[in-house]
C-alpha cells in the first residue's frame, strides 16, 4: 500500500513540471491575440503578461469598454461575465460586465442572451 501511494505522489508531482523541450515563452498561433513581439502588442492596444500556469508571454489586449453593463458577448470588446464572484445558476438571468482584457485564465462566467452560462475555468 505504502509502495501505491508513494507512486501516485510521484506521478502527481510529474504533472507539474514543464515538459522537456517545450519552451513556455514561446508564443502559441492557436492562442488567438497571442505574440511577445511588444511593439506590435502595444501597437494593437495590448501589453506583455505571463499568464496561466506555465506563465507564457501572451500580449493581452486592453478593452476600452471594460466594466460596461451588458448581457451578451455581442455587446462587448471581449466577452459579457458575471460581475461577480457568486456564479449565479447557468440559465438564470443577468447583467454582467465588458471584460476589461484578453486574457481567457481564471475562472469565468459568461452571460449570453441576458442568461448565464456555465463556468468554464482555465489554467
Amino acid at each position: 500500500m505504502r509502495t501505491l501511494i508513494l507512486a501516485a505522489a510521484a506521478l502527481m508531482a510529474s504533472a507539474c513540471t514543464p515538459m522537456a523541450g517545450v519552451d513556455a515563452t514561446a508564443p502559441d498561433p492557436a492562442v488567438p491575440g497571442q505574440s511577445v513581439d511588444a511593439a506590435s502588442c502595444a501597437a494593437r492596444g495590448g501589453e506583455i503578461r505571463r499568464v496561466g500556469r506555465m506563465q507564457s508571454e501572451q500580449c493581452i489586449i486592453l478593452f476600452a469598454d471594460a466594466g460596461r453593463a451588458c448581457t451578451d458577448n455581442d455587446q462587448c470588446q471581449g466577452d459579457c461575465r458575471t460581475a461577480d464572484e457568486k456564479r449565479p445558476e447557468a440559465g438564470a438571468e443577468a447583467v454582467g460586465q465588458c471584460t476589461a482584457d484578453s486574457s481567457r485564465f481564471g475562472c469565468h462566467t459568461t452571460i449570453k442572451d441576458g442568461k448565464v452560462e456555465h463556468t468554464l475555468c482555465v489554467d
